[in-house]
């Protein structure tokens, strides 16, 4: 991981800090959904479980195997507290946990619950200058079978998109990259050559966005 950093003056990161939510048995994850501006001007992917562990099984069960969007509605913070070696970092926040999209009509399922920071997975800041690139490269989250593929948004304009597919035992974790075409959303078989894999492991999409990242 990057070093901390301080690129903000105090409270400039405050903010709701929406975040896609995603996983299964294994693991939870959740992704801050981005902007070229402050105070969302950082991806940032987590590993996370729900404090009250009923319900956070619970949760699991019902992502599992799933690709529909889940997001998460947290209580405001300052972002930049969840970078790995900030000096006050948040460990915990309380939020509404949403199947759909929170701020699209998604339906609340789990209220004011306490969300658990486990491991920061990246954190970085994004650019707000117009560039372009001729390829997407994925991070894959997730080192078990059910595996995501996330786009490292470093294009302006740009999508986030975050993909899930069932890995072999023991596959490679490495990032993968695909060529891009404009803000078109890469197809299953272009990401399953990419990783070698049949394109049956491919699972689907569990999030594409591009209005915000414009």
């Amino acid at each position: 991981m990057l070093p901390f950093v301080p690129v903000h003056a105090a409270g400039v990161t405050y903010g709701t800090h929406g975040m896609a939510l995603f996983g299964g048995r294994e693991a939870l994850y959740a992704s801050h959904l981005p902007m070229f501006h402050a105070p969302h001007d950082y991806q940032v992917i987590l590993r996370v479980r729900l404090s009250d562990a009923r319900l956070d099984g619970e949760l699991r069960q019902r992502l599992d195997g799933h690709t529909a969007l889940w997001t998460i509605d947290p209580e405001k913070f300052e972002l930049d507290r969840l970078a790995p070696a900030a000096p006050a970092p948040l460990r915990a926040f309380r939020a509404t946990v949403v199947q759909g999209h929170f701020e699209q009509g998604g339906k609340p399922q789990y209220r004011n619950v306490e969300i658990v920071v486990d491991e920061v997975l990246l954190f970085r800041r994004l650019s707000p200058q117009t560039l372009e690139n001729a390829s997407a490269r994925y991070l894959q989250v997730g080192a078990g079978r059910l595996r995501f593929l996330v786009k490292t948004i470093d294009s302006r304009p740009d999508f986030d998109h975050i993909v899930a597919y069932r890995a072999a035992p023991g596959a490679d974790s490495a990032s993968v990259t695909v060529p891009k075409v404009g803000l078109k959303q890469p197809s299953a078989r272009e990401l399953a050559a990419a990783l070698e894999v049949p394109a049956a492991t491919i699972g689907g999409t569990v999030y594409f966005h591009t209005d915000d990242l414009r």
